[in-house]
């Protein structure tokens, strides 16, 4: 792999409603055909069942299918599967984004921002930490659907991380806020943004057109998949980053604090 270079793969999916094993199924047809270098293979938000308010039932422990199924793919397939699923902890719930390494190494991100307009929150327990993965010299900040609207939670402070990469459920009626705010991320914290959507219909209706997305450090759209199925990779350039914060260092006028 060359140095500098961040090979990620999108996955964009219509997924099976609350349907494990089917979603499972594509999902390796998927990975199987990726052609070239996949460093990172991106699935989106609860991949494996859609946006589900019945945890009691779908819910996994770490030790379950999914997460075994996830280290069995990044082993196969020589790469890092991420993307999140419902997780059963401590008799609490979580929509937990998951950093699975070929490595057997795995790294995981509990969604913040619960989206209480679905009573989310109602059914889910908000994580409290941040997690930035590092990959290949690359420090990747993982965040989860409606984390995208509160940007104090994902403030790029002293050069923490070079890519924040969302994986979500985003609806086509607020589509709009969805690339909008990508490339605000983008933009704002001076960084490769990566938003990984999905396509299709869920089991209560709602209408999902992808928009999965990658922008550039000065909110340049990369890539953009708009109402289908998509399975695509991108190769971020380390070099084009360091050389447009170099030039533009507007991370070091930003406001400090603290999140608590």
């Amino acid at each position: 792999m060359a140095n500098g270079q961040l090979h990620i793969t999108v996955v964009q999916p219509d997924i099976v409603w609350e349907d494990i094993a089917a979603n499972l199924v594509r999902y390796e047809q998927t990975i199987a055909g990726i052609k070239g270098d996949k460093h990172i293979v991106a699935l989106p938000e609860m991949f494996s069942t859609g946006f589900s308010m019945a945890p009691e039932r779908l819910a996994e422990r770490m030790d379950g299918r999914t997460v075994s199924w996830m280290a069995d793919m990044a082993v196969k397939y020589r790469c890092i599967l991420t993307g999140s699923i419902i997780i059963e902890e401590e008799d609490k719930y979580y929509n937990r984004m998951l950093w699975v390494q070929p490595n057997g190494q795995i790294g995981f991100y509990d969604k913040r921002h619960l989206f209480g307009y679905a009573h989310e929150d109602k059914h889910y327990t908000p994580g409290t930490t941040r997690l930035i993965a590092q990959v290949n010299g690359w420090r990747i900040n993982l965040m989860v659907c409606y984390d995208l609207r509160f940007p104090v939670w994902s403030r790029n402070q002293g050069d923490e991380y070079d890519v924040l990469l969302y994986v979500a459920n985003w609806p086509e009626v607020r589509s709009l806020a969805w690339k909008t705010l990508l490339q605000a991320r983008a933009i704002e914290n001076m960084c490769y943004v990566v938003g990984v959507n999905r396509v299709g219909k869920d089991g209560k209706e709602n209408n999902y057109t992808g928009d999965s997305s990658v922008f550039g450090p000065l909110g340049e759209k990369i890539w953009q998949q708009t109402g289908e199925v998509a399975c695509h990779t991108l190769t971020l350039d380390k070099e084009v980053l360091e050389k447009t914060r170099s030039k533009m260092p507007f991370l070091n006028d930003a406001d400090k604090f603290i999140l608590l």
